[in-house]
C-alpha cells in the first residue's frame, strides 16, 4: 500500500486559514532570531580582560590611566562603558563615592543589557501565541470534521480526513514555531545573563578596590 506524501505547500493548504498567522509568526521568529544573532556576534561581551587591566592600573593608583584605557576600547566592547562609568567618580582626584559608583555602573549596565535584550519579549510572545494559534486550528479542524459527519448520510474516513488534517497540521506547525522561538530566547538569555553576571562581579571588585584606596590620581 502506497503512503501519501505531501509537499510543504500542500500541507500549508491542508492546514486551512490558521496557517496564515502561523506563517507570519514563523517569519517574525526567524527574523528576530537572525537579527539577534548578528547583533550579539557583533559585540564583544568578554569582561575579564578589561577587569584585570583596570585592576592593574588601580594597583598603581592610576585611575586616570584606567579611564583612558577604557575610553580607547572599541564600541563593541560593551563592558568597557560600564567599567568606565564605575571609575568616572574617582578620576582626577575626585572623592570616591561607593554609592554613586554603584548607581552609575547599574545605569550603564541596564542600558547595555536592554540593547542586548531587544526583541526578547517578541520571542516570548511568539513562543506563547504560536501553540495557542495551532490549537485554535485544531479546534476549527475538528469542528469541520464533525460538521462533515453531521451532513453525511454515510460516514467514512474520507469525510473527516480534511478536518483531521487541519487539526493536526496546525498543531504541529504551531509547536514548531514555538520551539524555535523559545530555544532562541533561552540561548540569547543565557548569553546576556552571563555578560550581566560578569559585569556585576567586575564592578564589585573595582568598587571594593577603589573604596580601599586612600587617594586616586
Amino acid at each position: 500500500m502506497e503512503t501519501a506524501s505531501f509537499s510543504l505547500l500542500e500541507l500549508f493548504k491542508l492546514g486551512g486559514v490558521v496557517m496564515w498567522p502561523l506563517l507570519a509568526f514563523s517569519i517574525a521568529a526567524i527574523g528576530i532570531m537572525i537579527e539577534r544573532i548578528i547583533y550579539l556576534t557583533s559585540k564583544n561581551l568578554k569582561i575579564n580582560d578589561l577587569k584585570e587591566n583596570v585592576i592593574e592600573y588601580l594597583n598603581k593608583n592610576d585611575t586616570a590611566g584606567a579611564c583612558d584605557y577604557l575610553s580607547e576600547q572599541p564600541k563593541k566592547r560593551m563592558g568597557a562603558g560600564v567599567l568606565l562609568a564605575t571609575l568616572a567618580h574617582s578620576k582626577n582626584g575626585k572623592a570616591f563615592s561607593e554609592v554613586r559608583a554603584e548607581r552609575a555602573a547599574q545605569n550603564e549596565a541596564v542600558s547595555c543589557i536592554n540593547s542586548l535584550e531587544n526583541g526578547f519579549n517578541f520571542l516570548t510572545a511568539l513562543g506563547s501565541l504560536s501553540p495557542l494559534t495551532g490549537f485554535l486550528g485544531t479546534v476549527t479542524g475538528m469542528i469541520g470534521a464533525f460538521r462533515s459527519i453531521a451532513e453525511a448520510s454515510e460516514v467514512n474516513a474520507q469525510i473527516v480526513a480534511n478536518g483531521i488534517y487541519e487539526a493536526l497540521i496546525t498543531t504541529v506547525f504551531g509547536l514548531i514555531v514555538a520551539i524555535i522561538a523559545m530555544i532562541s530566547h533561552s540561548i540569547f538569555s543565557h548569553i546576556v545573563d552571563k555578560f550581566a553576571s560578569g559585569v556585576e562581579g567586575a564592578c564589585s571588585e573595582i568598587i571594593t578596590l577603589l573604596s580601599e584606596t586612600p587617594a586616586n590620581n
